[in-house]
């Protein structure tokens, strides 16, 4: 009996520390998505252009592509807990940095550190939880982990913009910053010690071995494409739909709501296509209703009744591939799945610092329109690479 009660005590602090994981996963979502909503506020109260405002999504993403696995490499053997804890203390700084400091050189600077912590926590948070959940329930405890960052689309952007709109939107940061901090006391006072990695760090070498075959650098490279299109509209959202339809404060909120939606609706649907039709189909059809969507809501942007549902069509298309192309990486090479999960990753990272550049220097020259037609022309070369590459390397077997 009393190994009964210390046995289900235990299984109530595991998952207990995984709640606690996940309630922290939707801090992260905002971190890297709450811009997206106030792009146009925070541009105005550094003084600069919303182009230029773009590029601290370029700052966050470039330093969740490098500094992640440069960290995790370098600390392969440490403590899961401390690895987390630092994470998270970055994560805290990055906040702190947010609302305390003013002008848009701290501002970088503080996307750098959040996009190093946001990263740090991912691969810490995916580990513990898959080794604290119970026999059976992996799956199912990881999936309820990336909702916690997916549900940031769904409640914290647009409830952001509500709060930028009352109150100065680094009150935003004011809160996420004081929840972090009482996540990193629970997880030190709650998480037991995990032992880190034994294994000796996988070689930079062997990594960019895999890139020499066709099918994996292809599925990278869609990757990278297909996140170029979704951080040029995703990004510029807010200001586009300012600039294109004169909407006002509570159309946005709404729209950026249902975008959320969306995102949730994309990643089961793209699961159901998946299992009924295959990774392949799935990943077509969906980045064919991104380009078909992007392009079509270029020629209706002055109408909302049809802009409207396009643009939610799109991101129910993004989000149809994004859990997919993971899956199909690890289903090329599933011997490999760590790395080419991690690279999947980066060149993700990279797509998002890549779109939100690119859109920025669009921006300086030519109408917000033109984030449509980028986008469009983007997933498009991705998509109609991968079908191509895909029949070659399929009918040689």
């Amino acid at each position: 009996m009393e190994y009964m009660e210390k046995e289900m005590d235990r299984k109530r602090k595991r998952t207990w520390i995984i709640y606690i994981l996940i309630g922290v996963s939707f801090l992260v979502g905002m971190a890297q998505f709450v811009f997206g909503g106030i792009l146009d506020k925070v541009a105005l109260s550094v003084g600069v252009s919303v182009a230029t405002a773009g590029q601290l999504t370029t700052a966050y993403s470039l330093a969740h592509a490098f500094g992640t696995p440069a960290f995790i490499m370098a600390t392969t053997k440490m403590d899961r807990r401390r690895q987390l804890l630092i994470g998270l203390t970055v994560l805290f700084l990055g906040m702190v940095l947010t609302f305390a400091l003013p002008g848009f050189t701290s501002l970088m600077l503080s996307r750098v550190l959040l996009g190093v912590g946001s990263g740090i926590f991912n691969v810490c948070a995916f580990t513990i939880v898959a080794e604290l959940a119970p026999p059976g329930r992996q799956a199912r405890s990881l999936a309820n982990l990336a909702m916690g960052i997916s549900s940031a689309l769904v409640f914290g952007v647009p409830l952001a913009r509500v709060v930028a709109n009352v109150y100065d939107w680094r009150v935003i940061f004011w809160g996420t910053g004081l929840l972090t901090l009482l996540s990193i006391f629970a997880v030190s006072r709650s998480l037991p010690p995990i032992k880190g990695g034994d294994a000796t760090p996988v070689p930079l070498s062997k990594q960019l071995a895999l890139l020499k075959k066709p099918k994996i650098s292809v599925a990278l490279g869609v990757s990278f494409f297909m996140f170029i299109s979704y951080s040029i509209v995703s990004t510029y959202i807010t200001p586009f739909l300012t600039s294109t339809m004169s909407m006002n404060e509570g159309g946005i909120s709404t729209i950026l709501f249902g975008l959320g939606l969306a995102s949730l609706v994309g990643a089961k649907l793209g699961g159901f296509m998946a299992d009924k039709a295959g990774v392949t189909r799935t990943l077509a059809t969906g980045m064919t209703i991104q380009a078909v969507a992007l392009f079509l809501i270029s020629l209706f942007s002055g109408s909302m009744v049809l802009a409207i549902p396009l643009i939610l069509v799109w991101s129910v298309g993004a989000w149809i591939c994004g859990p997919m192309l993971g899956l199909n990486l690890v289903s090329l090479a599933p011997e490999a799945a760590g790395i080419l999960l991690s690279l999947n990753g980066t060149f993700i990272m990279l797509g998002f610092a890549g779109g939100a550049a690119i859109g920025g220097i669009a921006l300086s020259s030519l109408p917000i329109i033109a984030i449509t037609w980028i986008g469009a022309a983007s997933v498009a070369f991705a998509a109609v690479t991968f079908v191509l590459i895909y029949s070659l390397t399929h009918s040689r077997g």
